[in-house]
């Protein structure tokens, strides 16, 4: 029996009896006794306040860890609100052309058959309407206006590949029947190519494309002289090589020669002027334009632009604010979809070309196609098939009378691809 202390009651405990100067012995419960006496007593763990020094406290690390999770949280929900901001507002820029739908919806039945394939056919239509802002400046605005230039893109299936096909604005086609704006109908006439957009506007040029070529446009998109110009400043200018110097009041342009860049308003003039470059044909024009382009889209896929947020946004603002589309086309994911799948495309195989034409047997002023030449190309590209691109020789660029038209065009066997003339944005700019 352990001895008591009487005046308290409670039992005396081993420290109390421990001599003076001897480490105290921790307390034992009657658990800790065994049957062994020789068996040292186990000692109790640490309590709390015991813990090693320096280490951190739960309650602290807790509150560190909630406020770290907060400001996580709120630089994501600033960054999707910026974000979603961007993406509104660059959705919004875009314009729709609704009545080029409806209106080619009423002639659905006579429109060539949809590619079953992923193949997409875009028609790029270059406006020279003289009305909306900074445009006044090129010319009075007669209420009219006509395709400047037309461009038929034909993208494949398996992104392999990017085909972009001029016709000439003075190329002689069937043109329908179509719905003036103000309400009226023409009648199916024998007549230059932009006569069509004059008539009636988008819906008017896509039927008569698809007439022309029986590849069916799956979109469009028309821009004007302002568009351009932005979309050039917005990749920092285009470069360009000129043989001779240039100076042309009509498209005011004034430049010297060699290699350059150009901007916005001289960029314009670059693919406008004909009178004062080369022969002054509207054929160097459409070679000129696709050097241009193909300069462009090298430009756009050597530098970064699209995998670069700030230099991409620039240009995303500029086109989105360019374009009038279709209501396929019309929002910032579409355009985004139809840029990864040109992306994806190398620049030796996006291609221009200018559909093959000679001048016309009636009026040397106008164009006509030089066949079977100009079916084998529209049936290549209807079908979703190869098309070989091969720079102009000098003889071709002479032609005919020296008006840039070659005299006859290649007419591959059916089993080999198709051969054609015209240039690929790989290749340098003063070649």
């Amino acid at each position: 029996m352990l001895p008591h202390n009487h005046a308290s009651g409670s039992a005396v405990s081993f420290h109390d009896r421990w001599p003076p100067g001897a480490p105290p012995t921790p307390r034992r419960t009657d658990s800790d006794v065994t049957d062994r006496a020789d068996t040292p007593p186990e000692p109790d763990p640490p309590a709390a306040e015991d813990a090693a020094p320096g280490a951190p406290e739960e309650p602290h690390r807790r509150h560190w860890l909630r406020w770290t999770a907060l400001g996580v949280s709120l630089v994501v929900l600033i960054a999707a609100a910026v974000g979603w901001w961007f993406y509104r507002k660059l959705d919004g820029n875009i314009t729709t052309d609704t009545t080029a739908a409806a209106e080619l919806r009423k002639y659905e039945k006579e429109r060539p058959t949809a590619a079953a394939s992923a193949a997409r056919n875009i028609l790029l239509i270059g406006s020279d309407t003289r009305t909306g802002e900074g445009n006044r400046k090129y010319g009075k605005d007669k209420g009219t206006q006509r395709s400047d230039t037309t461009i038929l893109l034909h993208l494949s299936a398996d992104k392999s590949s990017a085909t972009a096909v001029s016709l000439p604005r003075d190329l002689m086609v069937t043109i329908p029947s179509c719905a003036k704006a103000d309400g009226k109908r023409t009648r199916e006439q024998f007549a230059q190519f932009n006569w069509a957009f004059e008539f009636g506007g988008t819906a008017c040029t896509i039927r008569t494309v698809e007439k022309l070529t029986g590849i069916r446009v799956d979109h469009h998109m028309v821009i004007d002289f302002r568009g351009f110009k932005k979309m050039v400043d917005a990749v920092d200018g285009v470069e360009v090589c000129l043989k001779e110097p240039v100076d042309d009041t009509d498209a005011k342009l004034k430049l010297p020669a060699g290699r350059q860049t150009l901007h916005g308003e001289q960029a314009l003039g670059f693919v406008r002027a004909r009178k004062s470059i080369g022969n002054g044909s509207d054929t160097e024009r459409m070679d000129r334009q696709q050097q241009f382009l193909g300069a462009l889209v090298n430009k756009v896929q050597s530098n970064g632009v699209l995998l670069n947020p700030t230099k991409l946004y620039p240009v995303l603002d500029a086109a989105t604010k360019a374009i009038t589309t279709d209501p396929g086309l019309d929002s910032l994911k579409d355009l985004y979809d139809l840029a990864r799948a040109m992306r994806a495309v190398p620049t030796d195989k996006v291609q221009f070309l200018t559909v093959p034409r000679r001048s016309y047997r009636y009026d040397a002023n106008r164009d006509e196609l030089v066949q079977p030449a100009a079916s084998q190309l529209f049936k290549q590209l209807r079908e979703d098939r190869p098309v070989l691109v091969t720079p102009h020789t000098e003889e071709e660029g002479r032609g005919n009378g020296g008006d840039g038209k070659p005299d006859d065009a290649d007419s591959p066997a059916p089993s080999a691809t198709p051969t054609f003339t015209g240039r690929n944005a790989a290749e340098g700019v003063c070649s």
